[in-house]
């Protein structure tokens, strides 16, 4: 089985590669599971979203985490303090150029 989640895993960071406009989406996307209350699904998109832009390296540098540190946030087990995940989504909104907005609209 984790094979094939890693399989997947390297096809989503090849696809945002080729095509980097499915990074915002799939950051949008983590952003409503972690809100929804879906956090394990939500960091690994979130994973998915570092490594198919600027990596994990790159990731820890800019927020003087580790990598191990960063690799233990994002993985379905992973419990990052909110600030830590604050300083993962302001690199990520930087470099993906982007501004976050919410929208909160009433359940049927």
């Amino acid at each position: 089985m984790a094979a094939l989640t890693q399989d997947i895993s390297k096809i989503v960071s090849a696809r945002i590669k080729r095509e980097p406009e499915l990074a915002l989406g799939l950051l949008d996307d983590a952003l409503s599971l972690f809100l929804n209350g879906e956090p394990d699904v939500a960091r690994l998109v979130l994973r998915d979203v570092v490594n198919g832009t600027i990596g994990f390296s790159e990731l820890a540098t800019m927020t003087s985490c580790t990598v191990e540190q960063l690799d233990q946030m994002l993985s379905a087990n992973g419990d990052p303090k909110m600030g830590e995940l604050t300083k993962n989504l302001a690199v990520l909104r930087r470099e993906l150029r982007v501004e976050i907005q919410v929208q909160s609209v009433a359940c049927a």
